[in-house]
C-alpha cells in the first residue's frame, strides 16, 4: 500500500523484453529514501505497484507482466523517461496523501492545461464508466501522485497542481495528449460496489436521514 506522496523522481535506465512482459531497470537519486531497498519489496513506479527482483547502488529492476502493460502507460516507457517513485508505506509512517494500492484502473489522457499563477490546472479525459468513482474534492492518484479533484465533468476530471508538486514529481512534464496512469480512490470503489449490489437486490441503500440520526449523527 502507498499514499501517493512521491519520494523521488527516477529515470528508466534499461528495458529488456521478457516473453510478453518487460524487465525495467530504474535509477534513483535519493539514496536516503532507497538505501535499504531489497529484493521482493514493492515499489510504486508511476502509480503501478511493482516487485523488486534485483537491486544495487542507485538502481533496482522490476518485471512488468503483460496485464500491467495492458492497463498502464508502461508500454510507452523509453530509456531516459522520468518516473515517480514511492516505497510501500510502513504502519508508523504519516499518511500524507490517501490510500493508494498501486493497482492502476485505466489510462487517462491530458485534454487541457491552464496556467493559474504559480499553479497549474490539468484536465484529464478518462474512459466512460469510471465517473461514479470520482467526486469533487475527492482523491485520485495520477502517475502515483496523490491529488485532489477540483472539478468533475462526464469522463473528464481537473486537478490543481501546486508549485511543490510541479517541482518534485514528473507531473510537471505533462503536455496536452500525454497519457497517465489513473487509480481511483478505493473508498469510492467500495461505496459504488455496495450501492450496485443493493440496487441489484432491490433493497436500495439503508442510509437515510433517519438512519443517520439513529446512529448518533445529527
Amino acid at each position: 500500500m502507498f499514499t501517493g506522496i512521491v519520494k523521488d523522481v527516477g529515470t528508466v535506465a534499461g528495458i529488456t523484453p521478457r516473453g510478453k512482459g518487460l524487465r525495467l531497470r530504474v535509477q534513483y537519486a535519493s539514496v536516503e529514501a532507497f538505501a535499504d531497498l531489497s529484493v521482493d519489496e514493492s515499489v510504486s513506479v508511476n502509480g503501478a505497484c511493482q516487485t523488486v527482483v534485483a537491486c544495487g547502488a542507485g538502481w533496482f529492476e522490476v518485471d512488468t507482466v503483460e496485464e500491467t502493460l495492458k492497463k498502464t502507460t508502461f508500454g510507452a516507457l523509453r530509456p531516459g523517461t522520468k518516473v515517480n517513485l514511492e516505497r510501500a508505506v510502513r504502519p508508523m509512517d504519516r499518511l500524507g496523501g490517501h490510500f493508494v494500492l498501486g493497482h492502476v484502473d485505466c489510462v487517462g489522457r491530458v485534454a487541457h492545461i491552464e496556467e493559474a499563477g504559480e499553479s497549474r490546472l490539468v484536465s484529464i479525459a478518462f474512459p466512460a464508466g469510471f465517473d461514479a468513482w470520482i467526486v469533487p474534492v475527492g482523491s485520485i492518484a495520477i502517475d502515483g501522485v496523490s491529488l485532489t479533484v477540483a472539478r468533475v465533468e462526464p469522463s473528464l476530471l481537473t486537478v490543481a497542481l501546486i508549485p511543490y508538486t510541479l517541482g518534485n514529481t514528473s507531473i510537471s512534464g505533462l503536455r496536452e495528449g500525454s497519457e497517465v496512469n489513473l487509480e481511483f480512490d478505493i473508498l469510492g470503489k467500495y461505496v459504488s460496489r455496495q450501492h450496485l449490489a443493493g440496487a441489484a437486490a432491490g433493497s436500495g441503500s439503508r442510509i437515510s436521514a433517519s438512519w443517520l440520526s439513529e446512529q448518533g449523527f445529527s
